[in-house]
């Protein structure tokens, strides 16, 4: 997690500078040799170190895949694209627990890794012959750009994974969390006042980047928390094995892999807005709902209705914030882009386990199912919440204006508007 989160904005500009497609392969490369090694690890040690490395792979594919998607279509395509993507990527992460938990049950857990071998070397087999070659600016390396970040990244995620052990007030947490902060300013002021910059901040002056990106932010901040707590509670405070709550959790894959292609029609149509807005605003429906339901005793069957309307609003709400992110800038800033939304989106990720994870830790424990269930309600209580202020952010958004396309037997004449 920590090489992950720390890497994602390096990786795009070493993309930009030496080739997106080249440092991709690389990031495949990387990850299927470590996933290897991870399977082959003999010790925990061992499973720990090849993991970070794993996590330098994925930090070279994640953005990059999405500078090379945006580049590979024009505009008007984008958002189709964009949502089939992020239909995609939904499904991975919430069928991710089903997957997994059939493979350590049914298998062993080495299979977790193995599995990203063949996947890996087909896709490196493919890359040359189906993927074009691109740039970002023709810039040198900011170095000093590149340090600020790395250590304000790894500082503030090494202060929130701490949070899970700590109280939040220790200095094991705050310390980091401070020393973060002081970096990530350091490399606002030296993005302001270096000619190439790393991240130019002008980027951010843009309504649309700004706002999507904040938007983007408390979804992950919401969405992955959530499904931290209640992939738990199915399995604590109702009894299920990991498999078994993974299966129960499939209304929301479901929904995320049919509505998030749709949704990325939509925005061509009607704009990102709405659909971020309403979005954000399902998802946190859904989270008030199985809060106020929530109890040892619950049925399932009174879960399904909430987590496809969060699914639902989650399928509309990511094709957008990416779409929106990546539209306000230009070509040749797509990576720079991809990278900080990912970053942010790992960052939401976190910080939004480590709110709700305070939250839990004042009101519940793991004792039994009922004390469980007293941390898990105000918790994904406070993941709703999370994802209603993600909404607001929304309402900042600038409305995009679409054009109307009319039929020329439809009319006589059209006079420009």
């Amino acid at each position: 997690m920590l090489c992950f989160a720390v890497l994602l904005m390096n990786a795009s500009a070493l993309g930009d500078r030496f080739g997106r497609r080249q440092m991709f392969a690389a990031g495949i490369a990387v990850f299927i040799t470590a996933s290897a090694a991870c399977a082959l690890a003999d010790s925990l040690g061992w499973l720990i170190v090849f993991r970070a490395i794993q996590g330098v792979g994925a930090a070279l594919i994640m953005p990059l895949s999405v500078a090379l998607l945006s580049t590979a279509f024009p505009p008007e395509q984008r958002a189709k694209a964009m949502g089939i993507f992020s239909g995609i990527l939904g499904l991975a992460v919430l069928a991710g627990p089903v997957v997994g938990g059939a493979i350590t049950e049914g298998v062993a857990w080495q299979w977790i890794f193995w599995i990203n071998v063949p996947i890996g070397l087909f896709l490196l087999a493919t890359l040359w012959s189906r993927i074009g070659e691109s740039h970002g600016p023709n810039s040198a390396l900011d170095l000093r750009g590149l340090l600020f970040a790395t250590c304000g990244v790894l500082r503030l995620v090494w202060g929130l994974i701490r949070i899970a052990s700590e109280t939040w007030y220790s200095w094991e947490v705050i310390l980091p969390l401070a020393l973060g902060f002081i970096f990530m300013l350091m490399f606002v002021d030296w993005g302001f006042r270096t000619l190439n910059p790393m991240l130019p901040m002008r980027m951010f002056r843009s309504r649309s980047f700004s706002m999507g990106n904040a938007a983007s932010f408390l979804l992950y901040t919401s969405l992955i928390s959530a499904l931290f707590f209640i992939a738990q509670y199915l399995q604590i405070a109702q009894g299920y094995s990991p498999m078994g709550a993974g299966l129960r959790m499939l209304p929301w894959t479901a929904t995320v892999f049919v509505v998030a292609p749709v949704a990325g029609n939509l925005v061509k149509r009607i704009g990102e807005k709405p659909l971020v807005v309403c979005g954000l605003f399902m998802h946190s429906l859904g989270m008030f709902w199985i809060g106020l339901i929530a109890a040892p005793d619950t049925a399932y069957t009174a879960f399904i209705a909430p987590m496809i309307i969060s699914g639902c609003g989650l399928s509309m709400a990511q094709p957008s914030t990416m779409s929106v992110v990546i539209g306000s800038v230009s070509p040749n800033e797509i990576g720079k882009a991809s990278g900080v939304f990912n970053t942010l989106r790992q960052l939401g990720s976190l910080f939004g386990i480590a709110i709700l994870a305070i939250v839990f830790t004042a009101n519940g424990d793991y004792a039994s199912a009922q004390s469980f269930t007293d941390g898990f309600v105000p918790a994904i209580l406070a993941s709703g919440v999370l994802s209603l202020i993600g909404a607001l952010a929304g309402i900042r958004l600038p409305v995009t204006k679409r054009k109307i396309e009319m039929k020329l037997d439809d009319v006589t004449s059209v006079k420009p508007v």
